[in-house]
Order: structure tokens, then C-alpha cells, then sequence
């Protein structure tokens, strides 16, 4: 796998198995809705302002730089949990100092509204937040359509979905991850945010692959036999044997990293039957590869296999990167839909933990690359 000479944009592979469906997606301020979720409770009391806002088609940063010209505050004096769309209204929480408080008493932006104002102890740090609830409309649904989608849903809630990273990381033409390597490889850059975040398009590239070899892997355990599974990946007649015995989709693998679902630490998956009884229940998820220094790594098996042919061509910038796990595998809560006929409206709620991507379940869902 050589990133730098490949043409074409990587498409992970779905883990439903259905034709595309029809539905009109339009990332608008009616039709895509985020609403950011604490981690923790405001505490009332400390040298930090934390505003609750609303913004409507601005990025994050846009938003910031409208409180900063407002209030006189430098951008690099607030804080956010995480950064949201720029397409859709968002509600998310930003932490500015408290002395700078008095300057907002007047604000008024037709895109940006501030809707409640709280005092804490600490300035907000990505990943604060515990995760994000959506709302999506589709459009132009016909009522064939929106029984291919209840379906869809039920199936993606109990099965799971693969936590793949959406397009936001990989920029307009999906290639921000070859200006990473360049830079791994010794490309200078000034900017120090711009030169992390491709970087970190890099990682999360090859991330997007190895889970999409992982859904593969879980497809093929069900479609093949356990001759064919030790042909095609060169694996014991044991291991082809557990794949096959696993009844969810998402075949775990001795070996492999997992992680204590939807918070907690990695440790290595060593007795793999029980191991498969929590994440049956849910309680732990396999995790994959950030490739950076100080990564938990895979050590033996079909998961160490897999993890080197993938990331071969990336562990010579292992020590140039920061490196961590992500999970693969996560769960849908708190999932509703409502179809109006009348309308031909088909309307979506769900959470999600921090990290997932609202945009990677609709496709998921629809089979169909939305942003092309």
C-alpha cells in the first residue's frame, strides 16, 4: 500500500448489507441539528465563563472569532470541548475568562446566539463533552423508501456501527492525509494547528483502512467457510474456527487491542471467549490504531497481521506522530425516527459518544457517499 501514488479516494465498506436508498440530504440549519452534550456540570463558581451558544451555518472557529472581535478576548484565551460543522445549527458550550463578561451584554449576531452563560473553575479542553445529539431531515422520501430506512435503523441500532472517521478530516478532494505524509516525510510548515491537524488526517487514514479490512474480515467470516478464511488470511484452523462461531457481526480477534466502552483503558484481548461475552453486552469494544509514539499495539495473531499490513509503510514516522487508540466499533442511543408521508419527511434522532461522526451513520445508512 503506497498512500502517495493512489489516485483514487479511499470508500470504507458499509457493514449493512442493502441497496442505496433513495433520500435528498441538504446539511442546513433545518435539516441538520447538534447539540453538544457536558461531560460535566457546571460548578457556578471560578475565573471561567462558560457560554452556551447557538450558531448556524459559522464553523467553530468562525464563531470565535466574532466573541473575540466582540469582546477583546484572543482567540487562544477560549476553550471548546470539540469543533462542529460549519453546514447546520449547532449548540455547543465555549469557555471564555470571566472578567471579560461585561463585554458580551449586548451582543447580537444574526448567525450566533448566546443562550445561557455559566461560571466554572477550568477553561474547556477538547474532549469535554461526553457526546452530541442529532437531528436529521431527509427529503423527497417515497414511502417504499422510508420502510428501507426503519429498517435500516433497527438494524444499524442493534448491530452496531463502524466508528469510521467522516470526510471533515480529509478535506474537499479527500487528500488531506497525503499533505500529512508530506510532512512526516519532511515538508516545512509554519502553521503549527494546520500541520497537526494533517498529520492527524494521515493517522486517521489509515485508521478508516484497517477498520474497513475489518469489516471485510467480519463479512467474509459469515460468507466463507473455514477453509477459505485460512486460504485468504493465512490463519490457524482455531482461528478460522472462532471467527466462524462468533454470532455478531464484528469479529473480535485474540490479540487485538480492546478498550472499555464507551470510556476507559486498552488492554490486550487474551481470553478471547469471555472477552466476547462484554462486548456482546457491550461493556468493551475493539480499539484501532492512531499510529504514533506510545500506542498500545497488537501482539500476536491475525490482529498483529492485519495492523502490519496496513500501517507497513507508515511505522518508519512512528516516533513523529503522538500516537493512541480509537475505537471501531460503537453503538447508536437514544435512536428515533418519524416518517410524514404528506411531507415525504423522514426524520432521524440519535446520540452519539465524542468522536463519532452523525455524517459516517447516514451514509452508513443511505449507501451512498453523500459529498461527492
Amino acid at each position: 500500500m503506497n498512500l502517495m501514488e493512489e489516485n483514487t479516494i479511499f470508500k470504507p465498506l458499509y457493514s449493512l448489507k442493502h441497496a442505496p436508498i433513495n433520500a435528498y440530504f441538504s446539511k442546513n440549519s433545518d435539516d441538520f441539528v447538534v447539540r453538544e452534550k457536558a461531560l460535566y456540570e457546571f460548578s457556578g463558581k471560578g475565573e471561567h465563563l462558560i457560554l452556551h451558544i447557538n450558531k448556524k451555518d459559522l464553523s467553530t472557529n468562525e464563531a470565535l472569532r466574532i466573541l473575540s472581535e466582540v469582546s477583546g478576548v484572543k482567540i487562544r484565551d477560549f476553550g471548546y470541548a470539540g469543533l462542529k460543522d460549519k453546514q447546520g445549527s449547532t449548540f455547543q458550550y465555549i469557555s471564555m475568562p470571566k472578567k471579560f463578561e461585561h463585554t458580551l451584554n449586548n451582543f447580537s449576531h444574526p448567525k450566533l446566539k448566546i443562550l445561557e452563560t455559566f461560571t466554572h473553575e477550568n477553561k474547556l479542553r477538547i474532549g469535554h463533552l461526553k457526546g452530541n445529539s442529532f437531528f436529521i431531515r431527509l427529503k423527497k422520501v417515497l414511502p417504499s423508501d422510508a420502510l428501507k430506512l426503519e429498517q435500516a435503523i433497527i438494524n444499524l441500532d442493534k448491530q452496531g456501527f463502524a466508528n469510521y472517521f467522516g470526510y471533515q478530516r480529509f478535506g474537499k478532494f479527500g487528500d488531506n492525509y497525503k499533505e500529512g505524509l508530506e510532512i512526516l516525510r519532511g515538508k516545512k510548515m509554519k502553521n503549527v494547528k494546520m500541520k497537526e491537524f494533517l498529520i492527524s488526517a494521515f493517522q486517521s487514514e489509515l485508521f478508516n483502512r484497517y477498520l474497513s479490512k475489518r469489516v471485510e474480515l467480519s463479512h467474509f467470516s459469515k460468507e466463507f467457510s473455514e477453509k477459505e478464511l485460512i486460504q485468504i488470511y493465512h490463519i490457524s484452523k482455531e482461528e478460522a474456527k472462532s471467527l466462524k462461531k462468533q454470532e455478531h457481526f464484528f469479529k473480535l480477534l485474540k490479540g487485538e487491542v480492546l478498550g472499555h466502552y464507551p470510556f476507559g483503558k486498552c488492554f490486550l484481548c487474551e481470553d478471547l471467549e469471555s472477552e466476547i461475552e462484554r462486548f456482546k453486552a457491550r461493556d468493551i469494544s475493539a480499539m484501532g490504531l492512531l499510529i504514533g509514539a506510545k500506542a498500545y499495539e497488537a501482539k500476536e495473531g491475525l490482529a498483529l497481521n492485519l495492523e502490519n499490513e496496513i500501517f507497513k509503510d507508515a511505522w518508519e514516522f512512528k516516533t513523529k506522530m503522538q500516537g493512541s487508540r480509537r475505537f471501531m466499533w460503537g453503538y447508536l442511543e437514544d435512536v428515533k425516527w418519524r416518517y410524514d408521508e404528506q411531507k415525504a419527511h423522514f426524520c432521524i434522532e440519535f446520540f452519539l459518544q465524542k468522536g463519532s461522526y452523525a455524517t459516517v451513520i447516514l451514509e452508513e445508512i443511505l449507501h451512498k457517499n453523500l459529498f461527492e
